[in-house]
């Protein structure tokens, strides 16, 4: 199974932090935020990473390398300048094959198990469904959510009527989802989504582990002393 880990963005909110530091090797608990990715998926078999990159991408190589320290093998999708979520995806499609794949915010720590994603990419091989996102309840700087999870475990774009989960930035997608999508051309994910769920091809799954989307520094500092006390 491929995983993408999405790296590319500037982090704003971040600043001065990521002035001279690309925010997924941003440190906690002693080490870069997407090592901890890495270490997950090799701690359950997943070994074939793709990395996409603009900003300070060249820190992000040398730090992680080929990924053989971490016992990933890792591949680089460079962006010149970064094509946003959609249009990284699509611009790393060559490398991901024609496989469904796990994609994972770089800015996002989870404690969810990734292993499980492989029988969800089983499933969406022979399945309608373009995508299955992991949802999270909201948290305080996102109260409205982002999409609806019906009792079938399809998601709908958010309704005042519904409560609304907010998509945890893990998920798993097929390939054909992107197939319009400009591989040149900077693109959201959330439009692609939306109109997938039109048509009942976006499935959703609520998580209710440990997730933080490391967004700012106070997040960052959070988190970082969450993890110490827990280790």
């Amino acid at each position: 199974m491929q995983t993408m880990i999405l790296a590319a963005g500037r982090g704003e909110r971040m600043r001065p932090l990521t002035d001279t530091l690309p925010k997924p090797l941003l440190p906690v608990n002693g080490k870069p935020l997407i090592v901890h990715h890495l270490e997950r998926l090799a701690s359950v078999g997943i070994s074939d990473v793709v990395i996409n990159h603009a900003w300070l991408g060249e820190r992000l190589e040398e730090e992680l390398g080929d990924g053989s320290q971490f016992d990933v093998a890792i591949q680089y999708s460079r962006e010149n300048p970064a094509l946003e979520t959609a249009g990284g995806i699509a611009h790393a499609l060559p490398l991901l094959g024609d496989q469904p794949f796990l994609v994972i915010n770089g800015d996002v720590w989870c404690d969810w198990n990734p292993m499980q994603a492989v029988s969800v990419v089983n499933r969406l091989h022979d399945s309608p469904s373009q995508a299955w996102l992991l949802m999270v309840d909201n948290p305080p700087q996102h109260p409205d959510g982002d999409f609806h999870l019906d009792s079938l475990g399809y998601l709908h774009p958010r309704q005042a009527d519904a409560p609304a989960l907010t998509y945890a930035g893990i998920g798993v997608f097929h390939p054909s989802l992107f197939r319009s999508i400009d591989p040149e051309q900077p693109a959201p994910l959330a439009p692609l989504l939306r109109m997938a769920m039109g048509t009942r091809s976006v499935e959703g799954y609520h998580y209710t582990g440990q997730w933080t989307d490391v967004g700012t520094p106070e997040r960052l500092a959070d988190l970082d002393r969450q993890l110490r006390v827990a280790s």
